[in-house]
Protein backbone atom coordinates (compact mmCIF):
# COMPACT_ATOMS: atom_id res chain seq x y z
CA UNK A 1 0.00 0.00 0.00
CA UNK A 2 1.60 3.31 -1.02
CA UNK A 3 2.57 5.67 1.77
CA UNK A 4 0.58 8.89 1.76
CA UNK A 5 2.36 11.92 3.14
CA UNK A 6 0.40 14.00 5.61
CA UNK A 7 -0.29 17.55 4.44
CA UNK A 8 1.86 20.18 6.17
CA UNK A 9 0.48 21.68 9.35
CA UNK A 10 -0.74 25.27 9.34
CA UNK A 11 2.36 26.79 10.93
CA UNK A 12 4.55 24.84 8.52
CA UNK A 13 2.53 26.35 5.65
CA UNK A 14 3.03 29.82 7.12
CA UNK A 15 6.76 29.22 7.42
CA UNK A 16 7.01 27.91 3.85
CA UNK A 17 5.13 30.91 2.44
CA UNK A 18 7.34 33.34 4.40
CA UNK A 19 10.44 31.71 2.94
CA UNK A 20 9.07 31.74 -0.60
CA UNK A 21 8.52 35.48 -0.22
CA UNK A 22 12.03 35.96 1.22
CA UNK A 23 11.02 37.35 4.60
CA UNK A 24 13.86 37.62 7.10
CA UNK A 25 14.36 34.92 9.73
CA UNK A 26 13.51 37.48 12.41
CA UNK A 27 10.17 38.29 10.72
CA UNK A 28 9.48 34.59 10.21
CA UNK A 29 9.84 33.88 13.92
CA UNK A 30 7.74 36.90 14.85
CA UNK A 31 4.88 36.05 12.48
CA UNK A 32 4.83 32.41 13.61
CA UNK A 33 4.69 33.52 17.23
CA UNK A 34 1.71 35.83 16.57
CA UNK A 35 -0.12 33.06 14.70
CA UNK A 36 0.36 30.73 17.68
CA UNK A 37 -0.84 33.36 20.14
CA UNK A 38 -3.90 34.10 18.03
CA UNK A 39 -4.86 30.40 17.80
CA UNK A 40 -4.35 29.85 21.54
CA UNK A 41 -6.33 32.98 22.39
CA UNK A 42 -9.34 31.45 20.64
CA UNK A 43 -9.02 28.05 22.30
CA UNK A 44 -6.98 26.40 19.54
CA UNK A 45 -9.67 27.01 16.92
CA UNK A 46 -8.34 26.69 13.37
CA UNK A 47 -8.08 30.15 11.69
CA UNK A 48 -10.14 28.87 8.72
CA UNK A 49 -13.11 28.71 11.08
CA UNK A 50 -12.54 32.29 12.21
CA UNK A 51 -12.43 35.64 10.47
CA UNK A 52 -12.51 39.38 10.96
CA UNK A 53 -14.49 39.33 14.27
CA UNK A 54 -11.95 37.00 15.87
CA UNK A 55 -8.99 38.98 14.53
CA UNK A 56 -10.59 42.19 15.83
CA UNK A 57 -11.19 40.61 19.24
CA UNK A 58 -7.57 39.47 19.51
CA UNK A 59 -6.09 42.80 18.43
CA UNK A 60 -8.43 44.73 20.72
CA UNK A 61 -7.45 42.44 23.59
CA UNK A 62 -3.79 43.28 22.98
CA UNK A 63 -4.55 47.00 23.25
CA UNK A 64 -7.03 46.93 26.15
CA UNK A 65 -5.89 44.04 28.33
CA UNK A 66 -2.33 43.66 27.14
CA UNK A 67 -1.69 47.41 27.02
CA UNK A 68 0.78 46.87 24.17
CA UNK A 69 2.39 49.65 22.16
CA UNK A 70 0.84 50.66 18.85
CA UNK A 71 3.83 49.23 16.97
CA UNK A 72 3.32 45.84 18.64
CA UNK A 73 -0.37 45.79 17.75
CA UNK A 74 0.42 46.71 14.14
CA UNK A 75 3.00 43.92 14.01
CA UNK A 76 0.39 41.40 15.20
CA UNK A 77 -2.11 42.73 12.65
CA UNK A 78 0.41 42.36 9.81
CA UNK A 79 1.15 38.79 10.88
CA UNK A 80 -2.52 37.81 10.94
CA UNK A 81 -3.27 39.50 7.62
CA UNK A 82 -0.35 37.53 6.14
CA UNK A 83 -1.76 34.32 7.62
CA UNK A 84 -5.20 34.86 6.08
CA UNK A 85 -4.26 36.44 2.77
CA UNK A 86 -1.11 34.53 1.81
CA UNK A 87 -1.68 31.13 3.45
CA UNK A 88 -5.44 30.63 3.71
CA UNK A 89 -6.33 32.74 0.67
CA UNK A 90 -8.91 34.74 2.63
CA UNK A 91 -9.20 38.52 2.33
CA UNK A 92 -10.44 39.99 5.56
CA UNK A 93 -12.62 43.11 5.42
CA UNK A 94 -11.03 46.28 6.72
CA UNK A 95 -10.68 45.90 10.48
CA UNK A 96 -12.52 49.05 11.55
CA UNK A 97 -13.71 47.72 14.88
CA UNK A 98 -10.27 47.13 16.36
CA UNK A 99 -9.53 49.13 19.49
CA UNK A 100 -6.24 50.71 18.51
CA UNK A 101 -3.33 50.90 20.88
CA UNK A 102 -2.59 54.47 21.80
CA UNK A 103 0.36 55.99 19.98
CA UNK A 104 2.27 58.07 22.53
CA UNK A 105 3.52 61.41 21.28
CA UNK A 106 7.02 61.03 22.66
CA UNK A 107 10.11 62.86 21.53
CA UNK A 108 13.12 60.70 20.67
CA UNK A 109 16.01 60.50 23.10
CA UNK A 110 18.89 62.56 21.69
CA UNK A 111 22.40 62.94 23.04
CA UNK A 112 24.41 66.12 22.85
CA UNK A 113 27.62 65.99 20.84
CA UNK A 114 29.58 65.99 24.10
CA UNK A 115 27.56 63.00 25.33
CA UNK A 116 28.09 61.12 22.06
CA UNK A 117 31.85 61.63 22.45
CA UNK A 118 31.73 60.43 26.06
CA UNK A 119 29.83 57.31 24.98
CA UNK A 120 32.12 56.48 22.05
CA UNK A 121 35.22 57.06 24.19
CA UNK A 122 34.08 54.17 26.39
CA UNK A 123 33.80 51.69 23.55
CA UNK A 124 36.63 49.77 21.90
CA UNK A 125 37.41 47.79 18.79
CA UNK A 126 34.57 46.54 16.63
CA UNK A 127 31.91 47.86 18.99
CA UNK A 128 33.40 51.36 18.79
CA UNK A 129 33.48 51.13 14.99
CA UNK A 130 29.87 49.96 14.76
CA UNK A 131 28.58 52.61 17.18
CA UNK A 132 30.54 55.26 15.27
CA UNK A 133 28.81 54.18 12.05
CA UNK A 134 25.40 54.39 13.70
CA UNK A 135 26.11 57.98 14.67
CA UNK A 136 28.29 58.99 11.73
CA UNK A 137 26.07 57.56 8.97
CA UNK A 138 22.65 57.45 10.64
CA UNK A 139 22.34 53.68 10.34
CA UNK A 140 19.80 51.53 12.10
CA UNK A 141 21.35 48.77 14.20
CA UNK A 142 20.39 45.93 11.84
CA UNK A 143 21.48 47.95 8.81
CA UNK A 144 24.91 48.16 10.40
CA UNK A 145 25.32 44.48 11.29
CA UNK A 146 24.06 43.44 7.83
CA UNK A 147 26.48 45.63 5.86
CA UNK A 148 28.33 43.78 3.09
CA UNK A 149 31.87 44.56 1.96
CA UNK A 150 30.72 45.43 -1.58
CA UNK A 151 28.47 48.21 -0.26
CA UNK A 152 31.32 50.37 1.05
CA UNK A 153 32.55 53.03 -1.38
CA UNK A 154 35.80 54.34 0.08
CA UNK A 155 36.69 56.62 -2.83
CA UNK A 156 33.33 58.37 -2.84
CA UNK A 157 32.92 58.26 0.93
CA UNK A 158 29.56 56.47 0.69
CA UNK A 159 27.71 53.53 2.20
CA UNK A 160 24.92 51.75 0.35
CA UNK A 161 22.23 50.42 2.66
CA UNK A 162 20.55 47.45 1.01
CA UNK A 163 17.03 46.30 1.78
CA UNK A 164 16.53 48.72 4.66
CA UNK A 165 13.24 49.37 6.41
CA UNK A 166 10.43 49.13 3.86
CA UNK A 167 12.70 46.97 1.64
CA UNK A 168 14.38 50.09 0.24
CA UNK A 169 17.98 50.77 -0.74
CA UNK A 170 19.54 54.13 0.06
CA UNK A 171 22.85 55.95 0.05
CA UNK A 172 24.42 57.61 3.06
CA UNK A 173 27.84 58.99 3.88
CA UNK A 174 30.93 57.15 5.10
CA UNK A 175 32.52 59.47 7.68
CA UNK A 176 36.06 60.35 6.63
CA UNK A 177 37.32 59.68 10.17
CA UNK A 178 36.18 56.08 9.90
CA UNK A 179 37.76 55.27 6.53
CA UNK A 180 41.13 54.11 7.89
CA UNK A 181 39.77 52.22 10.93
CA UNK A 182 37.28 50.51 8.61
CA UNK A 183 40.01 49.52 6.15
CA UNK A 184 42.03 47.98 8.99
CA UNK A 185 38.96 46.15 10.27
CA UNK A 186 38.25 44.77 6.79
CA UNK A 187 41.85 43.52 6.51
CA UNK A 188 41.27 41.42 9.64
CA UNK A 189 37.88 40.24 8.39
CA UNK A 190 39.40 39.23 5.05
CA UNK A 191 42.06 37.12 6.77
CA UNK A 192 39.29 35.38 8.72
CA UNK A 193 37.39 34.75 5.47
CA UNK A 194 40.49 33.29 3.83
CA UNK A 195 40.99 30.97 6.80
CA UNK A 196 37.39 29.79 6.43
CA UNK A 197 37.91 29.12 2.72
CA UNK A 198 41.06 27.14 3.45
CA UNK A 199 39.13 24.67 5.61
CA UNK A 200 36.13 24.32 3.30
CA UNK A 201 33.82 27.03 4.60
CA UNK A 202 33.66 30.74 3.69
CA UNK A 203 30.22 30.78 2.08
CA UNK A 204 27.90 33.52 3.35
CA UNK A 205 24.11 33.68 3.25
CA UNK A 206 22.77 35.39 0.12
CA UNK A 207 19.31 37.01 0.07
CA UNK A 208 16.46 36.45 -2.39
CA UNK A 209 17.68 33.13 -3.82
CA UNK A 210 20.80 34.76 -5.27
CA UNK A 211 22.71 31.61 -4.35
CA UNK A 212 20.86 29.75 -7.11
CA UNK A 213 21.40 32.49 -9.67
CA UNK A 214 25.06 33.02 -8.72
CA UNK A 215 26.17 29.74 -7.11
CA UNK A 216 29.74 30.92 -6.40
CA UNK A 217 28.93 34.43 -5.15
CA UNK A 218 28.52 33.30 -1.54
CA UNK A 219 32.26 32.69 -1.23
CA UNK A 220 33.32 35.94 -2.87
CA UNK A 221 34.89 38.57 -0.62
CA UNK A 222 32.53 41.34 -1.71
CA UNK A 223 29.48 39.50 -0.41
CA UNK A 224 30.91 38.88 3.06
CA UNK A 225 29.55 40.72 6.08
CA UNK A 226 31.58 43.72 7.19
CA UNK A 227 31.06 42.62 10.79
CA UNK A 228 31.32 38.80 10.77
CA UNK A 229 30.58 36.67 13.80
CA UNK A 230 33.54 35.27 15.71
CA UNK A 231 32.10 31.77 15.34
CA UNK A 232 30.68 29.59 12.60
CA UNK A 233 27.04 28.59 12.99
CA UNK A 234 24.46 26.36 11.32
CA UNK A 235 21.91 28.17 9.17
CA UNK A 236 18.49 27.15 10.62
CA UNK A 237 16.91 27.24 7.16
CA UNK A 238 19.43 25.33 5.04
CA UNK A 239 21.46 23.55 7.79
CA UNK A 240 24.62 24.85 6.05
CA UNK A 241 27.51 25.83 8.32
CA UNK A 242 28.35 29.48 7.68
CA UNK A 243 29.81 32.57 9.31
CA UNK A 244 26.91 34.93 9.89
CA UNK A 245 27.09 38.58 10.95
CA UNK A 246 27.68 39.56 14.58
CA UNK A 247 24.82 39.34 17.05
CA UNK A 248 23.32 42.80 17.48
CA UNK A 249 22.76 42.12 21.18
CA UNK A 250 26.50 42.42 21.76
CA UNK A 251 26.49 46.07 20.69
CA UNK A 252 23.31 46.75 22.63
CA UNK A 253 24.95 45.50 25.82
CA UNK A 254 28.18 47.39 25.13
CA UNK A 255 26.34 50.68 24.57
CA UNK A 256 24.36 50.19 27.77
CA UNK A 257 27.59 49.71 29.73
CA UNK A 258 29.19 52.72 28.03
CA UNK A 259 26.20 54.93 28.86
CA UNK A 260 26.43 53.93 32.51
CA UNK A 261 30.22 54.39 32.62
CA UNK A 262 29.90 57.86 31.05
CA UNK A 263 27.36 58.91 33.67
CA UNK A 264 24.74 59.68 31.00
CA UNK A 265 21.31 59.70 32.65
CA UNK A 266 19.31 59.54 29.42
CA UNK A 267 17.98 56.07 28.46
CA UNK A 268 20.27 55.84 25.44
CA UNK A 269 20.46 52.80 23.17
CA UNK A 270 22.22 52.17 19.83
CA UNK A 271 19.18 53.69 18.08
CA UNK A 272 19.73 56.89 20.06
CA UNK A 273 22.86 57.43 17.99
CA UNK A 274 20.73 57.53 14.83
CA UNK A 275 18.40 60.06 16.46
CA UNK A 276 21.42 62.12 17.44
CA UNK A 277 22.81 61.96 13.88
CA UNK A 278 19.60 63.47 12.49
CA UNK A 279 19.29 66.15 15.16
CA UNK A 280 22.90 67.26 14.91
CA UNK A 281 22.66 67.54 11.10
CA UNK A 282 19.63 69.81 11.46
CA UNK A 283 21.45 71.83 14.10
CA UNK A 284 24.27 72.31 11.61
CA UNK A 285 21.85 73.84 9.12
CA UNK A 286 21.33 70.95 6.70
CA UNK A 287 18.04 70.85 4.80
CA UNK A 288 15.41 68.56 6.27
CA UNK A 289 14.85 66.88 2.89
CA UNK A 290 18.52 65.92 2.78
CA UNK A 291 18.29 64.47 6.27
CA UNK A 292 15.13 62.60 5.25
CA UNK A 293 16.96 60.93 2.36
CA UNK A 294 19.94 60.00 4.52
CA UNK A 295 17.67 58.41 7.11
CA UNK A 296 15.54 56.62 4.51
CA UNK A 297 12.22 58.01 5.74
CA UNK A 298 9.24 57.66 3.39
CA UNK A 299 7.66 60.89 4.56
CA UNK A 300 9.28 64.12 5.64
CA UNK A 301 6.78 64.31 8.50
CA UNK A 302 8.67 61.44 10.14
CA UNK A 303 11.88 63.46 9.96
CA UNK A 304 10.12 66.55 11.31
CA UNK A 305 10.08 65.02 14.81
CA UNK A 306 13.75 65.98 15.15
CA UNK A 307 12.96 69.66 14.77
CA UNK A 308 11.16 69.46 18.11
CA UNK A 309 14.28 68.45 20.02
CA UNK A 310 16.56 71.15 18.64
CA UNK A 311 17.76 73.99 20.81
CA UNK A 312 15.08 76.64 21.26
CA UNK A 313 12.34 74.23 20.23
CA UNK A 314 13.50 74.08 16.64
CA UNK A 315 11.88 77.43 15.90
CA UNK A 316 14.61 79.81 16.95
CA UNK A 317 12.42 81.29 19.66
CA UNK A 318 14.08 83.00 22.63
CA UNK A 319 12.42 82.77 26.02
CA UNK A 320 10.98 86.12 27.17
CA UNK A 321 12.82 85.58 30.45
CA UNK A 322 16.13 85.78 28.61
CA UNK A 323 15.11 89.14 27.13
CA UNK A 324 14.59 90.87 30.47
Amino acid sequence: MPHTQNPPKLLEQVQAKLRVKHYSLRTERTYLDWAKRYILFHGKTHPEKMGAPEVEAFLSHLAVEGNVAAATQNQAKSALLFLYREVLGIDLPWLDNVTKARVPQRLPVVLTQAEVKMLLDRLEGTQWLMASLLYGAGLRLMECVRLRVKDIEFERGELIVRDGKGHKDRMTMLPARLAEPLRMHLDRAKRLHEEDLAVGYGEVYLPHALSRKYPHAGKMWGWQYVFPSSQLSIDPRSSVTRRHHVDEKGLQRAVKRAVQAAGIVKPATPHTLRHSFATHLLQSGYDIRTVQELLGHNDVSTTMIYTHVLNKGGRGVNSPLDLL
